[in-house]
């Protein structure tokens, strides 16, 4: 095999749903002022009783079921999360002991927003490498526990969900080669810092250097791929806020992509996003299979990873 590819894909959110008006009730904001802040009209917040495995697990196994697979077909676990309560078990293991996975590598990335796309670089070399046969890849945040509901700026951003994927050996590569980087001198502006943890970030550093910054390292990632941007049949950003996403995806040039807007829905739901929303274009039929699309994660740390996958 001379690749990997993605065969399935999968999403899962909380039930309970907070709007903005639920928002207004709590802090002083409107939806008016969050709609056209950050584009958000809703996130699924998890309960107390949900935890991050539990989203993780949902996602995976729905990504499992739509590849027609049982858990004994996987042999590694990468989980990408930033909201991990316990050091051990990680929460590769506790997804894996969750769905009878037998024997698998299990492993954990924190990259926070950009997780996902590490974490399917990750298990894509490891399969290409011949050190893996068949991987489960999720980004799954719980951004809800560590968050403080009383601070306005923070608290209408965040939301929970997991995504996942199944990796397989393939002829014909169907992910990308990844573009991965960091900015670690900026690392203050996005941060899950104290005890307890709290989410906190520099909003317009952070806007600045998603718009200014990343355009022409999303071309360089599609380059690296063989393709023009504007070959993308979609664009699925990290969705952070509609005001970063709109303006990157336009610099990029993707002119003839359908461009993922999840965060209108589900917030900003870190490490998740990204899988959530491919799932979402994948199930509701937007984009087909064999599609090429760019996945591009950015944030914490600062770091940012993308590649070109073929839709399953």
């Amino acid at each position: 095999m001379n690749g990997s590819r993605i065969a399935a894909v999968g999403h899962y959110q909380p039930a309970k749903v907070l709007t903005n008006k639920d928002l207004a009730d709590l802090v002083d904001t409107s939806d008016e002022w969050i709609a056209s802040r950050v584009g958000i009209r809703t996130r699924h917040i998890a309960g107390p009783d949900e935890p991050v495995d539990e989203l993780a697990g949902h996602a995976a196994a729905k990504a499992l079921a739509s590849a027609g697979l049982g858990p004994e077909a996987i042999d590694l676990v990468v989980v990408a999360t930033s909201t991990a309560v316990d050091r051990s078990p990680n929460m590769a293991a506790r997804v894996a002991h969750r769905l009878s996975i037998p024997n698998p590598a299990a492993m954990d990335v924190n990259v926070v927003c950009a997780g996902f796309t590490h974490a399917l670089a990750t298990a894509d070399h490891a399969v290409r490498a011949g050190a893996a046969t068949r991987a489960l890849v999720i980004g799954a945040d719980k951004m809800s526990e560590v968050t403080d509901w009383t601070d306005r700026t923070t608290c209408v951003l965040v939301g929970d969900g997991a995504g996942a994927a199944v990796v397989e050996a393939a002829e014909e590569p169907g992910i990308g080669p990844v573009l991965w980087g960091s900015v670690p001198e900026m690392g203050h502006a996005v941060r899950i810092e104290g005890t307890p943890p709290r989410f906190a970030q520099e909003g317009q550093s952070v806007y600045r250097w998603a718009t200014t910054k990343l355009p022409p390292i999303a071309r360089a990632a599609c380059e690296k791929a063989g393709l023009a941007p504007a070959d993308l049949a979609a664009v699925v950003l990290h969705q952070a806020n509609l005001r970063i996403i709109e303006p990157l995806a336009e610099k990029i040039g993707a002119v003839n992509a359908v461009v993922a807007r999840d965060v209108t829905e589900s917030g900003n739901t870190s490490a998740a996003s990204i899988p959530l929303a491919f799932s979402k274009l994948v199930e509701r039929g937007e984009i087909s299979s064999g599609d090429p699309v760019l996945l591009f994660g950015f944030g914490g740390n600062l770091s940012y990873a993308g590649q070109v996958v073929r839709c399953p």
